[in-house]
């Protein structure tokens, strides 16, 4: 009975975990409720800037000396389910955000909704993706190819579909002059970090966790500069609780419509169940390392508070969903596999 008590008591303490936001979470929080109190401006902001995009820019050479040729090679051999994540990260995605365009301003205010529809047209997180697949029995060296690539062509691909989508939509776009600073900011890092990877990348990979701080410390950066620009422009007083609620709702359906197409349509295209749970976690993830880099170059000049906001939500909610998904998968797998112990113990 004793025993009992004390699993139950853990079981709960673990449910609760899953809904806790993560450490980085909170240090987003607290970086956000720093610039609402102390927002940089005037000399020091220039000078946080120009720190800010130094460090982006080691944020995406760390991104590429990291990326093992060998896996980008051996993952590419299954091209139908990459083909299938780079449409439901490019494709699907997009269109809903454009379909949530047909909210009224007075519901969603016009700001936050392009905050929701750039973070549409985000590529795929990276580490999360893969430890979820990881956690939940998938393909990993395919989510590990799938992430990446995502990036990758995230550089070329989200500030076209920037320019294509709030063009349409009437909001604006982007200049040429956008994608030439994400290629020299974003891009030729990257490509560094990959021309020097046979030489550096076992060392970085081996250094994690002492390399980590770059990885948050420059979104925490853009973060801070993001909001405290925001801030000092009224930020907090242009929108309202109810428009925060009702973006964290938008992000709950868009991640939960997401989720049922890529859980189901992998299935109905006959990929085996490690496949349709590289699928589900790499489809359904939108990257706010990539992402809050990307707006600050693409929206240059302009205030993108209310752009990252939408994504910082959607960070957290993906985050506690995904965990959730992930158990059940596991738990799956583990049942399935007494199950074929057990048959294969039975008599004939």
């Amino acid at each position: 009975m004793e025993d009992r008590t004390t699993t139950n008591l853990v079981c709960r303490e673990t449910a609760m975990r899953r809904f806790l936001p993560d450490s980085f979470t909170s240090l987003l929080v607290c970086t956000v409720i720093l610039a609402s109190l102390f927002p940089a401006s005037g000399t020091f902001a220039t000078y946080f800037g120009i720190a800010t995009d130094l460090a982006i820019a080691a944020l995406f050479f760390l991104h590429g000396a990291r990326l093992s040729r060998d896996v980008v090679i051996s993952g590419l051999l299954h091209w139908r389910l990459h083909l299938v994540i780079l449409l439901t990260t490019f494709g699907i995605f997009p269109l809903l955000g454009l379909a949530l365009g047909f909210i009224p301003d007075a519901i969603l205010p016009q700001p936050l909704y392009l905050g929701i529809l750039f973070l549409c047209v985000l590529p795929s997180t990276v580490q999360s993706s893969i430890a979820f697949t990881s956690m939940a029995g998938g393909n990993v060296p395919a989510a590990i190819c799938s992430a990446s690539a995502s990036n990758i062509f995230g550089m070329f691909l989200t500030p076209l579909l920037v320019g294509l989508l709030f063009s349409v939509g009437g909001h604006g776009g982007f200049s040429l002059d956008a994608l030439q600073q994400i290629l020299l900011q974003l891009l030729a890092p990257f490509i560094v970090g990959q021309v020097l990877q046979p030489w550096i990348g076992d060392w970085i990979r081996a250094r994690r966790k002492i390399l980590m701080p770059v990885d948050r410390g420059s979104i925490l950066m853009v973060v801070y500069l993001a909001f405290s620009t925001a801030v000092v422009e009224g930020l907090w007083h242009t929108f309202s609780i109810a428009d925060i609620a009702v973006v964290i709702v938008a992000d709950i359906v868009l991640l939960g419509i997401v989720l049922v197409l890529t859980m189901f349509g992998s299935r109905r295209l006959g990929f085996g169940k490690a496949d349709e749970i590289t699928i589900t976690f790499c489809g359904s993830k939108k990257s706010l390392a990539s992402g809050v880099p990307m707006a600050n170059v693409i929206f240059a000049g302009q205030s993108i508070g209310a752009i990252v906001l939408p994504l910082m939500l959607f960070h957290q909610i993906q985050l506690m969903v995904c965990a959730v998904i992930a158990q059940k998968y596991a738990a799956a797998a583990r049942r399935a596999t007494e199950q074929q112990i057990k048959d294969a113990a039975s008599p004939a």
